[in-house]
This record gives structure tokens, sequence and C-alpha cells, in this order.
């Protein structure tokens, strides 16, 4: 087979119509290897002729999609120089825009012998391992995308719904079962149809870029279910495709994100930049470890043969080599012009900002963000911390960016399960946390506002277990998180107590009431709607069973939440008092009085609350005034945006209390719109200094409708400024 010279670029396999051409990058290489592999596993072996600027290239004609590939890179193999080639390993193209297959741990992916660990050059293993590797597939670029368009929901319009390709639909009675637990399933209309009811408008997904099965997992029967362990940045993870591995999955795939654009839905990737699945120096050689470890790897200064983890996963990225920095950017490239998503979600984003030690907001990585003309239009969601030091960077990331708000995660929890001294704090976090973000000019959509995520308990373990119960995943309940800020209402785990189920009813509702009314960005958990549980497994990454699913059979408490959590969602769709894009002229410290009259704060017996209010360790009740007519920002035609005044009575304490209602200068007509402790509200009409009994750990919302002619609340002489 005749290899013509190629062009360095693009890097990959690209395919033209005619041909495809071949281009990896390695600038520790003396000879690198095209293998292709055949339907049997046969090996052509091809040295690829050309070479510049250490990308190694050629160009093979009438190849066609569908041809699995790998690379066998010759160069030094010296451990303690940073450098581990070895040509007996078959390597993963880090370009492969597909990948067939999924290595199974033999001991030829190692370069080491399994009794003997050593980094000796002398003792490397040159077992083959083409048997039990993955390989890179040619893929086919060409779909017809139609009339698809990015949906481009503002910020604070959206309200995210984090979800697992697989668990969302393996069990969905009404999925075709051929095509449960795969791209095409979350495509079906059902599942859409799901989405649209709830009234999200967009999915994050948990990683879909090709991972890794732990071989660890594996032989302890278990798999890797999150999937937070990624070995392809451009190729779709083929263990959810439902239709085949040789690029198969990419059609797949851009079909799913067609079908959900087409129900206004957007598509967010959760992606994982920050490490390999080849681990640390015990690792398999699957890819970037082979092809040129220095330059994709960070290694310990002094000692090359071993990685600088701050990820906790064995390696971190080497994040100021400008071909680690290229493949990233490349890759969130592909995914948004070829893939047609609409952003992505960093997991562990410090490690990104770690140039060299410390996390620094102005390394090469953002600077390159924030100058793509592509990338920097999308949305941009980090999860604001690693495992390094100085690694928790909750509201330190650049004004381009939104964060996974950990902050309001632990504060919302505290003050449902009880905590003395959360009242202001918990102000702060439900008007969008402006102590963390106003300092760089960032708005109340910088925060992704979440009780609950993959990461721990779900919404029902949450108020059902005060300790994680992990013993499945066989580590001896030692993994996962131990302070979970979680309350079980008095029993550990299921109950038969009336009482206690109906606490944790309540419970559930008065999260879901906080997260959505809160100003910022709200993200569900998938099934938290419908009160999912994973029996106290706070750790669920290796549980790929019934466990994490999603069970779509419902009792009548599940169908009544859900759609309590419709109810909610469709509220702060219809109000922009509750998705504000400034924040409140109030206090920053905790959402104290306002000048402008846009948000007012009262203890339950009326009083306007002062600073021994907010200082008072024992308060666990306010009211929240929301004032419709004093929302700075112009709609999208330049004209105010008029909306209807709300009273929010939360109740965090164990008895009932009778909120005192505002004076007629904030409203003279109020009407019930949520309870959490109620099955229905009722039509009562309060008026000024009316008392309204919120029961004990309970929300109610009430709503004063404007005059529209007036532009002031109904019957009301006055709107307090």
């Amino acid at each position: 087979m005749e290899i013509w010279p190629g062009k360095s670029y693009p890097l990959g396999a690209t395919y033209d119509g005619t041909g495809v051409n071949f281009a990896v990058f390695s600038e520790v290489a003396t000879r690198v290897e095209l293998c292709l592999v055949d339907d049997d596993g046969a090996e052509t072996r091809l040295d690829l002729p050309e070479v510049d600027g250490f990308v190694w290239h050629g160009y093979l004609n009438g190849l066609q999609p569908g041809q699995r590939y790998g690379y066998r890179v010759h160069g030094p193999y010296e451990p303690a120089a940073g450098h581990r080639c070895n040509p007996s390993k078959l390597l993963l193209d880090p370009y492969a825009k597909a990948i067939d297959g999924m290595a199974d741990g033999d001991q030829s992916l190692f370069s080491y012998d399994f009794d003997d660990p050593s980094d000796e050059p002398e003792k490397a293993n040159t077992q083959d391992s083409r048997a039990h590797t993955m390989y890179s597939v040619v893929i086919n670029p060409f779909f017809d995308w139609g009339q698809d368009r990015h949906p481009r929901h503002e910020y604070h319009d959206t309200v995210i719904y984090e979800a697992h390709v697989k668990g969302l639909t393996e069990l969905h009675p009404e999925v075709p079962e051929e095509i449960r637990g795969t791209y095409a399933g979350m495509a079906h209309p059902v599942t859409i149809q799901h989405l649209k009811d709830l009234g999200v408008t967009a999915v994050e997904l948990m990683p879909v870029h090709q991972f890794v099965d732990d071989f660890t997992l594996r032989d302890k029967g278990l798999h890797n279910y999150w999937g937070y362990n990624t070995i392809g940045f451009l190729a779709p993870h083929n263990g959810y495709a439902a239709y085949g591995t040789r690029g198969e999955q990419v059609a797949e795939f851009k079909g799913m994100v067609k079908a959900l654009h087409e129900a206004d839905i957007e598509v967010i990737l959760d992606v994982v930049y920050n490490h390999t699945a080849e681990g640390n120096e015990l690792g398999p050689t699957l890819c970037f470890r082979g092809i040129d470890n220095a330059a994709y790897y960070r290694l310990v200064d002094g000692d090359a043969s071993h990685y600088y983890d701050t990820t906790g996963t064995g390696n971190s990225l080497l994040m100021r080599h400008p071909h680690v920095l290229q493949l990233i950017m490349d890759s969130l490239r592909y995914w948004v012009t070829e893939m047609h998503v609409d952003g992505f979600r960093f997991d562990l984003a410090a490690t990104l900002a770690r140039q060299f030690h410390e996390v620094d907001k102005l390394s090469a990585f953002f600077d390159l963000v924030q100058q793509d003309p592509v990338v920097s239009q999308v949305k941009l969601i980090a999860e604001p911390w690693d495992v390094g030091d100085g690694g928790y960077q909750v509201g330190n990331f650049p004004p381009l960016w939104t964060e996974w708000n950990g902050k309001y995660r632990d504060t919302v929890r505290d003050f449902w399960r009880g905590e003395p001294a959360t009242l202001g704090e918990f102000a702060s976090r439900i008007t969008g946390s402006s102590d963390l973000y106003e300092h760089n000019s960032r708005k109340p959509i910088a925060s992704i506002n979440f009780a609950t995520a993959h990461d721990g308990f779900t919404l029902r373990d949450l108020v059902s277990y005060n300790e994680k119960h992990n013993d499945a995943n066989g580590e001896g309940n030692n993994d996962g998180e131990g302070h979970n800020r979680s309350w079980n209402c008095g029993v550990e785990g299921p109950t038969d107590d009336p009482d206690i189920n109906a606490l944790r009813l309540r419970q559930q509702r008065n999260f879901l009431t906080t997260l959505l009314l809160s100003q910022g960005v709200p993200m569900l958990l998938h099934g938290d709607e419908l009160g999912r549980s994973q029996q106290g497994n706070n750790n669920g990454y290796c549980q790929d069973n019934e466990l994490t699913w999603v069970d779509w059979e419902l009792d009548e408490e599940q169908r009544d939440l859900l759609a309590f959590t419709r109810r909610l969602v469709q509220l702060r769709a219809e109000h922009p008092v509750f998705r504000r894009r400034r924040f409140f002229a109030g206090s920053a410290d905790h959402g104290g009085e306002s000048e402008v009259g846009d948000i007012a704060w009262f203890e339950p017996g009326g009083q306007h609350m002062d600073e021994a209010s907010w200082s008072n360790g024992y308060a666990q009740a306010m009211t929240v005034f929301l004032n419709g007519q004093a929302i700075p920002e112009p709609d999208v035609r330049g004209r105010p945006i008029v909306d209807d005044h709300f009273v929010i009575l939360f109740n965090g304490s164990d008895e009932q209390i009778a909120f005192t209602l505002p004076d007629a200068d904030y409203g003279d007509r109020w009407t019930t719109e949520i309870d959490t402790a109620a099955q229905e509200v009722d039509d009562t009409v309060f008026g000024p200094g009316d008392q309204v009994t919120a029961q004990a750990r309970s929300v109610v919302v009430l709503r004063c409708p404007h005059d529209v002619e007036a532009g002031a609340p109904a019957g009301a002489s006055v709107v307090r400024r």
C-alpha cells in the first residue's frame, strides 16, 4: 500500500471523499508507524513518511471511513527522563473521532511486568498490546443537519438538567429496548417530551467523551458508570451507541443533538480535560503516554518518572505545553462546530488553570478561551475546584465563566437541616451570591445553583440518610464524601412512619422551591423530580445498574413530586423577578435592605430585619419581598420589565409560624402560589398585615398581581421605593 506525504494539518485522521490524511504530534519520536487493523484483527504497518514541526503525517488514497487504525511510536523509553515510548503498544490517535472496542486490562497494555513494576529501561514489557486495546476509527464527517440551529437560551432563562445518557433511559418502558441507554434513547420522543414537560432548557450530559472502563472495577464485577476517565477527547463514547462503533456513534450523537435542538433544548457536555485514563506511572499505555509522555503530562520536578497529580486520578495534563492546549481547544471547537453542542461543564476546572503550580485565572488556557471566536460564545461552566493546594476557587474564575456554586449547595443544605446561624448566608445564596461574583463585574448568572449533583446523595437520599451507605462499591464504605450536610428526618433510610415520610416529601419540595426560585441558574439532577433514590450510596461512580438508573415506575407520591417540580419551573419561567440579570441593590453581605425597594426582608412578626435579626444564631425563619416593579434591566426590545410582586415565607424551624404580611406599601392582595406543606393551595386572598401560617419546615410563596395599565400592584396606592 502506497502512502503519500500528506499534510501536517489538521491533526487526526481526515477523510476528504477520496482518501484519508493522517497526522499525529510527537516531539520525542524517532519513527511513527501507522497501523491499519482489518476486521480479522490483522495489522498492516506503514511508516508515516513526513514530519513537520514535530507532526508526523501521511496520506492514503482510497482509504474509506470505518477503517480501524492506531500508531506505534518509536523513541526513547527512559522513565527517569520522562520518556515512555514503546512500539510494542498500539496507541490510540489523540484526535480520533471514533473509537472501537475497550481495553481489557491485559498485562500487554502496560510497560512493565505485573510481578516486577520496575521503571528500569532494560525491564520494559515488550508484549504486543494490539489484541487487547482499543482502535481509532476513520469517520465520515458528512451529516445532514437540515435546519439545525443552536437554541442559545440566555443564562437567566436557563434551567439545566444534569443527566446520564445511559441512566436516564435504560429502564424507561416506553423507549424501545434496543435503544435504551443510548444516544438514540436520549433522542426518543418520550425522553424529550419528559424534558419539555418539565420545562428544562438544557441537558448537561455526564461525560460522553470516550472513556476507559477501569480495570480494577472490572475485577470486582463493577464498571465505570460516570465516565470521568477520558481517553478520547473528540470521540463520543462507544458504549452509548445503539447502532455500531465504526463511526456510527458519531452520526447517532449528532442525531441526538439535532432532536434536542428541535425541541429547543441545549446540549451541554461535562468534559474532563484535567487528566486522562492512563493514570500514574503504573497505568496502561493506551495513547498519550506512548506518544510523548513528557509533552502531554505534568511530571514531578526532579523526578520525571512520577506524575504531578492535582486530580486524584494519577495524572494531570501539562497545561503550559502548546500541543496540550491545542488539543483541548481543537476538541472544544470540534464539539461546537461539528457536533453542534451548546456549552461545556469543565470537571475539576482549577487544574486547567495550573499553568505552573498555583491556580491562575490569567493562565494560557483562559487566554485561549477568551479570544477564541467559537468557544468564547458558548456556555462555559467551571467546577471551580480540584484536590491540589489552593484548589477551592469558587468565585475566582474570569468574567466569561459561570461556576458550580458549591457554597450555595452547602448553605441551602445547612439551612434546611436546621443548622444555627445560617440565615444571613442563606439570604446571600438565594439572591445570587453577590459576595462571590460582583467583585469582578459578574452577574447572578455566574452562579450555577444546585442542591444535588451526580456526585453525592440524590435529593431523596439527602433527606433520608445521615450517613453514606457505599458498601456495594467494594471499598468498605471508605469512599465518597463523609460530610454530606444531610438530615434523615429522624430515621436512617426507609421507614413506614407516615410522619417522617411526609416530612421527607416536604423537605424535597423545600429544596426544589428554594433552588428554582433563587437568583442565578438552577441545575436539577436527573431523577430528583421523581424522588429517585440510590439507597444512601453517595458515590455511584461504579454502579452501572438499577441502583443509579432512573426508575420510571412511579407511585402516587412520585407523580405528585413531578407535577410540583413542573409547576415550579413554570412559575420561574413566567416571572422575571425570579431570574434577574443583575444583583439586587441591597447589601451583598446577607441581602440587606435595598434603597430602591427591589427587595426587602422581614422577621416573621412583620418587622424589618436588622443587624440583630441577621446575627441571631437561632433565627430560622424570614420573609422575602421581591418587587416586580423594580427590575432594572429592560427586555430584549428595550422596554421596562413589569412583573408581579412576590413574598416568600421561609420557615426552617421545627414549629409552625404565623407570618405577618408586609403593610400596604408592598401590595394589598396576596394569593398563595406555592405551599410545600399543602397538597393543594387554596384561593384565600390575604391583605396587608394579615397572618399566614407556614407549617414547620416549609416554604409559602405568595403573589400580588400587578395592574398592567397602572404598572402597580392591584389596589395598592404606592410601591415602596
